[in-house]
């Protein structure tokens, strides 16, 4: 049998708090009870409820409140010393306290329950609406190369039924067909590549490559959008030490927000995205678009999640880019370009690649 530290740990907390409270309720007890009746002593029952509140249901909080207003009782009655008019009066104050404090204590309790449960539910839509989103473009991409194979299908069978049939052209046609069933099988494949367990498992891999993959992915947003994508690298081949999908990922959601802030313009849609090594052991990503930039005050909150700039957004993307690349040991930060539009920066471990 295996048993998870966090339970032992948990279980231990409980019972450190059973016995504060206990030995407390038992200090208050006599200390209200051997004190004369204008000492108001009971009121530090708060203290109790306060404790029970933070880890009991909301019955073992109301049993803890009742007890203690039974055990204030008790002290009034047992007590010798003192007036009683005024014994009695901080006897209903003492019970009142206890009562609004265990009120109040509920509330709270109700309240963070519903922020849990709000808090739950909205990160559900926002996966929700992601998936729902990401379904959408898997459904886009697939769909353009079996339209394709189609469209070659027909063709190919037009040149066969003529007569003499066009070998030559029905050949071209079944060409066309592998080709688009192989891009299909591509974009599958780096799709399931894409939503892998996310799990870290860092290699030296080309820098280069991985953004190739990343634009390969984005594509037909690149395209349908009529926006150029530039790319810039050092003479030598730079390897970085990560996960080839994860980077990958980060790279094609600076990318596609990239998207839609340059097709705000009219003209000059363009990206560029520039890998250098800033010393032997770090390498630099640079994405750069001509877009609307990014206003000073949201350079740090883009990054937090479910913040968001745009009408239909998550706010997860780049909250995701973030944990990634610090993950990886790495940085990753936004900022506005001088002239025009934005850059986002991450840094990863990385060297100059060897070429045997």
């Amino acid at each position: 049998m295996v048993v998870r530290a966090g339970s032992l740990r948990g279980k231990s907390e409980t019972a450190a708090r059973w016995a504060l409270m206990l030995s407390l309720s038992a200090a208050i007890f006599v200390g209200d009870t051997v004190t004369d009746l204008e000492i108001a002593v009971a009121v530090l029952y708060v203290a109790v409820v306060l404790i029970a509140a933070s880890f009991l249901t909301t019955r073992g909080v109301l049993a803890v409140s009742i007890g203690c207003v039974g055990l204030t009782l008790a002290s009034f009655l047992l007590s010798r010393g003192g007036a009683y008019g005024a014994g009695l009066v901080n006897c209903a104050l003492s019970v009142s306290a206890i009562g609004a404090t265990a009120y109040l204590a509920l509330k709270s309790s109700e309240a963070a329950l519903a922020e849990q449960t709000a808090r739950t539910q909205l990160i559900r839509l926002a996966r929700v609406n992601s998936l729902s989103e990401t379904t959408a473009s898997i459904a886009h991409e697939v769909n353009q190369p079996l339209t394709g194979i189609v469209a070659s299908g027909n063709a190919c069978l037009n040149w066969l039924a003529s007569e003499p049939p066009n070998l030559p052209k029905a050949r071209q046609a079944v060409e066309r067909m592998i080709s688009d069933a192989n891009r299909t099988s591509g974009i599958v494949a780096r799709v399931r590549n894409l939503y892998k367990q996310p799990r870290l498992n860092a290699t030296w891999i080309d820098a280069t490559a991985v953004v190739n993959e990343a634009l390969a992915l984005s594509e037909n947003e690149l395209e349908r959008n009529n926006v150029a994508v530039s790319t810039k690298f050092e003479d030598e081949p730079l390897a970085i030490f990560a996960e080839a999908v994860q980077i990958e990922l980060v790279l094609l959601n600076i990318v596609l927000n990239a998207v839609e802030s340059v097709v705000q313009e009219t003209s000059n849609r363009q990206i560029s995205i520039e890998v250098s090594s800033m010393d032997e052991k770090i390498i630099e990503f640079i994405v750069r678009d001509t877009g609307r930039g990014i206003a000073p005050d949201k350079l740090e909150p883009i990054f937090d999640a479910f913040y968001t700039t745009k009408p239909e957004g998550t706010g997860i993307g780049l909250a995701i880019s973030r944990s990634i690349v610090e993950a990886h040991g790495g940085r990753i930060w936004a900022s506005t370009n001088v002239k025009e539009g934005a850059e986002f920066h991450f840094l990863l471990p990385g060297r100059k690649k060897k070429v045997s």
